[in-house]
């Protein structure tokens, strides 16, 4: 095998076909089982009594820490920083030297010059190569996610999330005092079983609620002691199948292709990259087809984060992006899928004949990155990047990235379900043939909750 993506790319050819047939499905959730008790009261949780996501293991985590921390993370970072200080929080999505998007995290302001981002590996990969070749005074610690780890039942840090109307009383309870005041996506330390905790402000699905982190020897005791003060307040723990579809309601798109194939600008990058990294095996699914692989990058403005975008300070990408800014062409959107249409692909499964692509719940997600098209009269219009069930909403949700023509809320547009030519040749991809569903575009976040709540903070 060639030992790095550029030599990779250079034997490959049209990488586009590569991803495509790649033998890999979804983005795995290890460490929790699939349900503590079914998907749809895990689902139903977050939004009536309160919800615990273990993120302890299905993320990276990088540590970044030294005098250059900060302008290391500027230099990358289409955000500002202005303002930006211990115990606060930051969304970080950073970008090529084009402007598109390689990925995202979150980003930790630990310590004065302690920083660490949390997300999958792309966005990470692309900031610890500008912390080895970018000539600054930093060092970084790289701790893997489960799956691909030597010693997977230990991390460096242990995550929750607890989410919900009853989570600022289930923490009150926890903390035997009110939980603490402080503002959205900013942090304060509290204890819990006689234990340092950090706690985020955050609200990953709309409702209150707080992410905790600490070192994983607390996690045990800290996992015990909130389960214990939920008890009466109806928190229920998640699953796999769960969190894998919470973004539907919350409007987050979790899987941008990395925009690193293409570009001269791009290719040092790379030759750092290896040839079996997580960019050669970046699967991509679903009906939307391009030979072009820049047809499936994403700029901010498509993924929603255009209103992060700040020109008071140097960054990769920021021409490209002051070019971008005049006139964003496309929409973040949800849309509904209508359900006679979502049923007949279902009864498919149940005739003799040609089947539909099988739609899972109540994720139906079955490649890394998932992108079908969405159409107008035949024409492409767009692209849907993430797809499943709300048993809240009780329906067939996609987020979709569309042109801005099509985005007004009730417009009906089609979703064409299934890979061409049969499917591709993807272990999990079984023979199927294609169907249209009709769709209606519909708000982000689609909760109406969420959209009041992401608003007000």
């Amino acid at each position: 095998m060639a030992g790095s993506l550029e030599e990779l790319l250079n034997a490959t050819g049209n990488i586009v076909g590569r991803l495509r047939n790649v033998e890999l499905g979804p983005n795995v959730y290890p460490g929790v089982p699939p349900e503590f008790t079914n998907w749809r009261d895990e689902q139903e949780a977050w939004q009536t009594t309160a919800i615990l996501f273990d993120l302890s293991y299905h993320m990276v985590d990088l540590a970044i820490e030294g005098p250059d921390a900060l302008d290391l993370l500027s230099h990358v970072g289409f955000n500002s920083f202005e303002g930006f200080s211990v115990d606060q929080a930051k969304h970080l999505a950073p970008c090529s030297y084009d402007g598109y998007v390689i990925g995202d995290v979150i980003l930790f302001y630990l310590g004065e010059g302690s920083f660490n981002l949390v997300g999958r590996a792309p966005a990470l990969n692309w900031i610890r190569y500008h912390a080895e070749t970018g000539g600054f005074d930093v060092s970084h610690e790289w701790d893997e996610r489960t799956v691909l780890r030597k010693d997977p039942s230990r991390r460096k840090s242990y995550r929750f999330q607890i989410q919900g109307p009853t989570a600022l009383p289930i923490m009150e309870r926890v903390l035997g005092a009110p939980p603490p005041d402080v503002k959205f996506f900013h942090m304060t330390t509290v204890e819990i079983a006689g234990i340092p905790v950090r706690a985020l402000r955050h609200g990953m699905v709309g409702q209150p609620g707080f992410e905790l982190f600490g070192p994983w020897e607390g996690k045990a005791a800290v996992q015990e002691a909130i389960l214990a003060a939920g008890e009466n307040f109806g928190l229920r723990r998640s699953g796999s199948r769960a969190y894998s579809s919470n973004t539907l309601e919350s409007g987050w798109i979790p899987s941008p292709l990395p925009a690193v194939y293409t570009g001269d600008s791009m290719k040092s990058y790379r030759e750092w990259l290896p040839a079996d990294g997580y960019e050669a095996s970046a699967s991509i699914g679903g009906s939307f087809y391009s030979e072009s692989i820049e047809d499936y990058y994403f700029t901010p403005w498509d993924l929603g984060y255009g209103r992060f975008v700040r020109f008071d300070h140097d960054f990769i990408g920021r021409e490209a992006l002051e070019e971008m800014s005049s006139e964003p062409s496309r929409t973040k959107v949800t849309l509904a899928l209508v359900e006679e249409d979502v049923l007949r692909v279902v009864a498919s499964q149940l005739e003799p004949g040609h089947r539909g692509k099988f739609i899972e719940f109540p994720s139906a997600v079955y490649a890394m990155h998932p992108y079908d098209a969405v159409t107008v009269h035949g024409e492409t219009v767009g692209v849907s990047t993430w797809i499943g069930y709300s048993s809240n909403e009780r329906k067939m949700l996609t987020l979709a990235v569309i042109d801005n023509e099509y985005a007004k809320p009730g417009t009906e547009v089609t979703l064409l379900w299934g890979e061409k030519d049969g499917g591709s040749r993807k272990v999990n991809v079984e023979r199927h043939q294609q169907y249209e569903i009709r769709a209606i575009v519909s708000p982000v976040p689609y909760s109406e909750y969420a959209r009041q709540s992401y608003r007000a903070d």
